[in-house]
């Protein structure tokens, strides 16, 4: 039971931070099928569009729930910036997830609902490991990152450090140490 305990408390940040990603994940689920269901099954938009539609429009209240209640605690870089990258990355994880749907239909030839269903939440499934992982590396950044440039979404250079180049030139100029001679008589036992 200790050993519980103890993982807990090393993981415990993780724990609450997949929690709440969780959630969120959840409810954009719900809005993203509800929407995809309601065009495609209902109404007889295409596959691919209704599930695109149902994602932009969960897309956004996921970025602002998970800006605001899951990585509070990262940096902000900037609302553009992370608003842009989050959409990019969420086009990916829809790519991701239209495959899994195109498959279904269009190679398999499964149209019902439930095949449909299915396809989404393999898809969505894959896709959410995918967002999970770059929301933390590109969007979301820890709060030891260095500062991004606002208008190139870079690191900026540490002003204390500088670059890597003006380290590289700083270490160019200094001599090479010069070898410690050899005494006389380990130098002839090594031939």
């Amino acid at each position: 039971m200790r050993i519980a305990v103890n993982l807990y408390r090393r993981f415990a940040h993780l724990v609450h931070e997949l929690a709440k990603f969780g959630v969120i994940g959840v409810l954009n689920f719900v809005i993203t099928i509800g929407i995809s269901d309601t065009l495609h099954l209902v109404l007889g938009v295409g596959p691919l569009t209704s599930f695109g539609i149902g994602t932009v429009v969960a897309t956004t209240f996921s970025y602002f729930a998970n800006r605001y209640w899951t990585f509070r605690h990262r940096d902000t870089s900037g609302l553009g910036r992370e608003y842009v990258l989050f959409f990019v990355l969420n086009g990916v994880a829809l790519f991701i997830t239209w495959v899994f749907i195109g498959v279904t239909h269009y190679v398999l030839g499964l149209h019902g609902g439930i095949a449909y269903n299915a396809a989404q939440v393999v898809g969505t499934g894959a896709a959410t490991l995918f967002r999970y992982w770059a929301y933390k590396k590109w969007v979301f950044l820890p709060a030891s990152a260095p500062p991004v440039d606002p208008h190139t979404g870079l690191p900026e250079a540490d002003a204390e450090t500088g670059t890597e180049a003006e380290a590289a030139a700083e270490t160019a100029d200094e001599p090479e140490p010069k070898p410690e001679p050899v005494p006389a008589g380990l130098a002839k036992r090594s031939r």
